[in-house]
């Protein structure tokens, strides 16, 4: 299902960083040291901000990246 926060995603299981792009901001995070379990569960979830705000925000680490 289509998010209203977060506007795209991407996980790189190498660097097991999750990449957000988030709508009302229009920046782009890069979250460290992700598990590809969450990050498994965060794409099957129906409520992605839900998801992200319940597990991945406040955290993991996280970059702003420009």
């Amino acid at each position: 299902m289509p998010s209203t926060s977060i506007r795209k995603f991407e996980y790189d299981p190498n660097t097991t960083v999750l990449s957000v792009w988030f709508v009302a901001s229009g920046k782009h995070y890069g979250f460290l040291d992700v598990p590809v379990e969450t990050f498994t569960a965060f794409k099957a979830a129906f409520a992605k901000g839900r998801y992200f705000n319940d597990h991945i925000r406040n955290r993991n680490a996280f970059r702003l990246v420009t």
